[in-house]
């Protein structure tokens, strides 16, 4: 197997996206969402699949898309270099280069997870797809990856000690391996949501979400931390130069804050989501690196546009959303949702259908900041 197609373009313009998830059956239609997506200049998104109604929405929008090829398709794919073919004829070659898809997520957090058969096919999957966009000649402007949850490292605190679970190695290091060959990115799903709800008494809310806080030092590095988020995407960069990829680039697939949870999930709030997402996202506009990594500028795409009413687990699932199910926002960290009910609404939503209302394009979903 070759591999003519090393430098990839890249599948990230500028430094902010958002991930478009769906399993919910009250969220306003994919043109909507392209609508949305573009009165607040938001330029990246990721998908969860192929849904061929979504990348025609994206048409024309200029909108970057990366989509996803399930956890539940690996083992065919794996098996099959046809297989791969098929699927990349059927979900991406129709679609490009107007719907402007610029990567493939292969799984979403195999590693770590609880199927060791998975672990197994992912690499043969990543490597059938490449061959696919490669011999359709779409390998340099479609990138492959895969994302990992932080269930992959052995350690991360503090970032100096960031390295993967020893089980995993015969698995991460091939895939990092392939990826290093391909230029791909490490993606992580990173959550200081989920490290605080753990860990409430020891953990200082303030370092969680960007405010003003102490801090942490680490020894190893003599580099001081004043928020949860670059400590974690260190602890990555740490963990692949332990692996021998020190020049890999990390880049944030998943992170978030809910705005409500459960009676145990202390600190899903609404205070705290605009606070962690309104302090994510100028953080991001700065376009700077992370202690450890200054030059490497850091992007990340906030997990999620909606919430979702059908997602299941704890109430959190359902409430990360930028958005409220009708459009409107969730609370403000300067964008200007939908107003239902309102006849200056841009979108009256009657099943999938969208109607424009006469004099509201001007007034709905500008960035106010």
């Amino acid at each position: 197997m070759t591999f003519t197609n090393v430098w990839i373009a890249s599948s990230f313009t500028g430094t902010y996206g958002v991930n478009y998830g769906r399993i919910a059956d009250n969220i306003p239609a994919p043109e909507s969402v392209v609508t949305l997506m573009k009165a607040a200049k938001i330029k990246n998104t990721r998908i969860y699949d192929a849904n061929h109604d979504v990348l025609k929405a994206f048409k024309g929008s200029g909108i970057e898309i990366i989509i996803g090829l399930g956890n539940e398709f690996l083992k065919d794919i794996s098996a099959s270099q046809d297989r791969a073919m098929d699927w990349v004829k059927e979900n991406v070659e129709p679609f490009v280069p107007g719907t402007r898809i610029r990567g493939i997520a292969v799984g979403n957090e195999v590693l770590g997870g609880g199927d060791q058969e998975l672990w197994e096919v992912l690499l043969p999957a990543v490597k059938n797809v490449h061959t696919a966009l490669d011999l359709l000649h779409l390998a340099d402007d479609v990138e492959v990856s895969s994302p990992h949850s932080a269930g992959v490292f052995a350690s991360s605190f503090p970032p100096s000690a960031g390295a993967f679970k020893e089980t995993l190695v015969p698995y991460m290091k091939p895939l990092l391996e392939f990826f290093s060959r391909i230029n791909s990115p490490f993606y992580i799903n990173t959550y200081p949501f989920l490290a605080y709800i753990s860990d409430p008494e020891h953990i200082d809310i303030n370092y969680a979400t960007f405010r003003k806080n102490p801090g942490i030092y680490d020894e190893k590095t003599k580099l001081h931390y004043y928020n949860m988020f670059e400590a974690q995407i260190d602890a990555a960069y740490a963990a692949l130069e332990k692996s021998g990829f020190s020049k890999m680039d990390v880049i944030v697939s998943e992170t978030g804050w809910a705005s409500r949870g459960d009676p145990n999930e202390v600190g899903a709030t609404v205070s705290n989501a605009r606070i962690y997402n309104l302090n994510l996202r100028k953080r991001l506009l700065k376009k700077k690196g992370t202690p450890y990594r200054p030059k490497k500028v850091v992007k990340a795409y906030v997990f999620a546009m909606f919430n979702e009413n059908l997602k299941p687990g704890p109430t959190s699932e359902r409430n990360f959303g930028l958005f409220k199910a009708d459009g409107s926002i969730a609370y403000d960290i300067g964008f200007t949702g939908l107003v239902p009910s309102s006849a200056s609404s841009l979108f009256s939503f009657k099943g999938n259908g969208l109607m424009y209302a006469v004099y509201a394009v001007a007034l709905v979903l500008i960035i106010t900041s």
